[in-house]
């Protein structure tokens, strides 16, 4: 086969059948349309006014220290929890991680509702937190980074635990044989071998808190430049003031954008 026949062929099986090609360019446009709509809409005469407004600042902030804390805390308790449902033989780990994905699939406001029932004044924890510690993270800003952790977390899980599997376990064998503890094996092999997932994972975790609405709502409450985080703010914005609801949504759409744009080369390209 020439060089020139081969080129055809790859050609020709790039082409996707029309079959295909319209499906996917109708879910292309299903998920780029009302994002453009955003950019279309956007009353740019007073957008820079509208950044201005001191709330907008305050709920920018917030959400920003708020995402980053509980990201933080998923990574903490997360990356451990990723490594023990992939590599160790506890039994009952499909049940783990069943437990650790229905986050994924509850409604948030359902997970504002358990978090109160377990960390409110009279929850399960949250009663002996009070009377003990004088902690009460119900409606305030720890209740808001409680919240973002707890739905935000199974998407580093599962990003990591992935990762996980597919490293090649031959090197922290090699590592072991040189008299490498496991800490020092961790931290030096399986950690840069797992890179690309775990960033991916962060990144995902971040994006996910960042946008977290439902629990922060119901958990945490609505309290301007206490727990009014920018999702907040839009749905309070959306009804009173359309145009700033579209300012705040434009400002979280090119966060989301910047995060994934800048991490997207280096770290979660898809092979050619």
């Amino acid at each position: 086969m020439t060089v020139s026949t081969a080129r055809r062929d790859r050609r020709r099986r790039a082409r996707a059948p029309l079959v295909l090609a319209v499906p996917a360019l109708i879910g292309l446009a299903f998920l780029v349309v009302p994002l453009a709509g955003l950019v279309v809409r956007a009353p740019w005469g007073t957008l820079t006014d509208q950044l201005l407004r001191p709330e907008v600042g305050q709920a920018l902030v917030l959400s920003l220290v708020c995402a980053t804390t509980a990201t933080a805390i998923c990574f903490v308790l997360g990356v451990p929890l990723a490594w023990l449902l992939a590599r160790s033989g506890l039994p009952g780990r499909g049940v783990l991680r069943a437990l650790v994905t229905v986050p994924l699939v509850l409604p948030p406001v359902v997970g504002g509702v358990a978090l109160l029932l377990v960390l409110g004044r009279r929850g399960i924890l949250g009663q002996y937190l009070d009377a003990w510690f004088g902690i009460s993270l119900p409606f305030t800003t720890a209740g808001v980074v409680v919240a973002e952790a707890f739905v935000a977390m199974p998407f580093l899980v599962i990003s990591v635990e992935g990762a996980l599997r597919g490293a090649d376990p031959r090197y922290e064998d090699a590592a072991a044989t040189l008299g490498a503890s496991r800490w020092l094996t961790f931290r030096r092999v399986t950690l840069p071998s797992i890179a690309p997932g775990l960033v991916a994972g962060t990144v995902l975790c971040w994006a996910r808190a960042l946008g977290e609405f439902g629990a922060t709502i119901t958990f945490a409450g609505n309290f301007p430049g206490e727990t009014t985080t920018m999702p907040l703010a839009v749905y309070l914005a959306l009804e009173t003031d359309p145009g700033a609801a579209i300012v705040l949504s434009l400002v979280l759409l090119a966060l989301s954008i910047a995060v994934l744009v800048s991490l997207r080369d280096r770290w979660i390209s898809t092979p050619s």
